[in-house]
């Protein structure tokens, strides 16, 4: 992913240029058995964290696996599959790159082995999530979430206020902070060229909560249009909270001058200048140093709740898979390593990373926030990916991202919609 987003590049790893030769799947010959190399964009500490994470691996099997990251991730693997020379695994942010090479037949589906594990392992979609066509290809490691919604820990309990579990209950709990003096959200959607996208994930997980699952999808793949009722009544329940000065610090030109990076931080100010942010679980790691020192202390959080109580809250995900693209055992042995609670128990403990494992310890996370985290993305009954990263770039990284910017700024609704159901690629 380009923007600054989530880091939903969450688990791209690393990268050999010293890839094993090979123009297809199954090619073999000349292949250093010893040797697994691995594709994607995880550098910097980063790096370090998996490579700790993969090291037991190493240790009990003699196989190495090489890895080295790049920023330029999708250009050069790209380039690789195009020139017949892709690594051994690619980790991949994107959901229609692993479909794409699937369709394309430059993948090796997953072995018996990595399936059962991950059908031993990991909750309901997530082997979904990592298929094409009904064949699972994609095997995710560190992932992360969103539809979290933080709050000034402290003041906010000092001041008489519950988390709610229903909208109706965040609706009561709004009205009751606007009463009291103070606006409830915390809102910035300034990413530069990226503009608009903290809005597309509202939208997203509103529609998970009034559609369900199998609209979501529908709607990521075009087969329901933005101008459809459903998803229309989606915009507005944001725009319920967005347009009503009331309800937001600054109003909506706060919203559209504030980076995403700073949103969250007039909620810490003394006395809160707003009580509630709506992000992803990356959103701890941006919030003020002296936060970030004493998270358990100073931030509470709740899922954002449900709306229509059929479709409950779904789990909105970001996470990369990692993808084969040659058909060797050991490649296949890795694949199986990672779809296991243990490839992950270094990197819990270090912090900064989230696992979907259904048996994982969560007692290993550093932090109550994390665990927390964790667990509501491994008992999560449904899962679906963030839908704009899922959608073709014209619409989920331009029409859809500019819409939110539009509708913010006062344009008409009916109008955006159509605008963005028209750059709809016609392929």
């Amino acid at each position: 992913m380009s923007r600054m987003r989530i880091p939903a590049v969450m688990v791209i790893v690393a990268i050999t240029l010293a890839a094993c030769g090979g123009s297809s799947p199954a090619a073999t010959e000349g292949a250093d058995v010893g040797v697994i190399t691995i594709s994607g964009a995880f550098r910097d500490q980063e790096a370090t964290r998996f490579e700790e994470a993969v090291k037991a691996f190493e240790d009990d099997t003699g196989i190495n696996v090489v890895y080295e990251g790049t920023g330029e991730f999708e250009v050069l693997i790209n380039t690789r599959v195009q020139a017949g020379d892709p690594p051994d695994i690619a980790a991949v942010p994107q959901p229609s790159l692993m479909q794409k090479y699937a369709k394309s037949g430059d993948l090796v589906p997953l072995s018996s082995e990595v399936v059962a594990n991950i059908d031993a392992n990991y909750g309901p979609g997530w082997k979904d999530l990592g298929s094409y066509d009904g064949t699972p290809y994609g095997v995710f490691h560190r992932v992360n979430a969103k539809g979290f919604v933080y709050y000034p820990k402290g003041p906010f309990e000092a001041a008489g206020y519950t988390a709610p579990t229903t909208w109706d209950e965040l609706t009561a709990l709004m009205d009751q902070m606007v009463a009291d003096g103070t606006p409830p959200w915390c809102i910035g959607i300034e990413s530069e060229a990226a503009t608009g996208w903290v809005g597309t994930d509202w939208i997203e997980e509103i529609m998970l909560r009034t559609g369900g699952v199998e609209n979501y999808d529908k709607w990521v793949t075009n087969d329901l249009k933005f101008e459809d009722p459903l998803v229309k009544a989606a915009w507005e329940k944001m725009g319920d909270i967005w347009l009503n000065p009331d309800y937001v610090y600054g109003g909506t030109s706060n919203i559209l001058s504030t980076r995403f990076q700073d949103g969250a931080n007039p909620m810490f100010d003394d006395p809160p200048k707003c009580w509630l942010h709506n992000q992803g679980s990356f959103m701890t790691g941006l919030f003020p140093e002296d936060v970030q020192a004493d998270l358990a202390n100073r931030v509470g959080v709740f899922t954002l709740p449900e709306i229509d109580p059929q479709y409950g809250t779904p789990a909105m995900v970001g996470g990369d898979q990692f993808i084969a693209f040659h058909n060797r055992p050991e490649i296949m042995k890795f694949l199986a390593y990672l779809a296991t609670p243990a490839s992950g128990v270094t990197w819990q403990a270090a912090g900064g990373a989230l696992f979907p494992y259904k048996n994982q310890d969560l007692s290993l996370y550093s932090t109550d926030i994390e665990r927390s985290f964790a667990q509501i993305i491994a008992e999560a009954t449904q899962a679906r990916f963030d839908g704009s990263d899922a959608m073709p770039a014209a619409v989920g990284n331009g029409s859809f991202w500019t819409g939110v910017v539009d509708y913010v700024s006062g344009s008409n609704l009916d109008d955006i919609l159509k605008t963005i159901d028209d750059s709809w690629p016609a392929s």
